[in-house]
């Protein structure tokens, strides 16, 4: 097993092989490495690098990062589809979710949201995704099937959001 941990001041991942707890491999990845999420299969992990509005992908059979993929402003949160063809980026610098395709790793589309989306996540059924957004002070749900956005909902200054099964 392999643990992946970012470092937002040498524009980094550090992989640490659990079993020896040891340093495996530094991966340069861009400015700014935040949040990082791995698809189901494990094939590949995505970083958001916060300084550069970019996502990086790294193929984990070879651990090599690829082509950045330009998701909007302050990406700060990153959800993976439990099928894992779809990711989306929270871009907390504005009011916008990035859908990225994991099969191509390029943008499918924009969707705007409330003001300075920070986290989202996806339902295991994989129908919609939930997005909070800090400063409008609602968590903004969004098909799936079709990346329309539902009606906003009204809560506290969300940060964080989970879902029970």
């Amino acid at each position: 097993m392999t643990a992946w941990v970012t470092s937002l001041s040498s524009y980094s991942v550090t992989l640490i092989n659990t079993a020896t707890n040891k340093v495996s491999k530094t991966i340069t990845v861009g400015e700014g490495p935040g949040p990082i999420a791995i698809t189901p299969n494990g094939k590949t992990a995505y970083v958001a690098n916060l300084h550069s509005g970019k996502v990086t992908p790294i193929r984990t059979a070879t651990n090599t990062a690829g082509k950045p993929i330009t998701v909007g402003k302050d990406p700060q949160y990153i959800a993976i589809t439990p099928n894992g063809k779809t990711a989306y980026v929270a871009n907390s610098g504005g009011d916008r979710v990035t859908q990225i395709s994991t099969a191509t790793n390029t943008t499918r589309r924009w969707i705007t949201v409330g003001s300075s989306p920070r986290a989202i996540a996806v339902t295991p059924n994989e129908k919609t995704a939930y997005v909070a957004n800090y400063y409008s002070s609602t968590v903004t749900p969004i098909r799936i099937a079709t990346g329309k956005t539902g009606k906003a909902i009204k809560v506290g200054s969300p940060y964080a959001i989970a879902f029970t099964r």
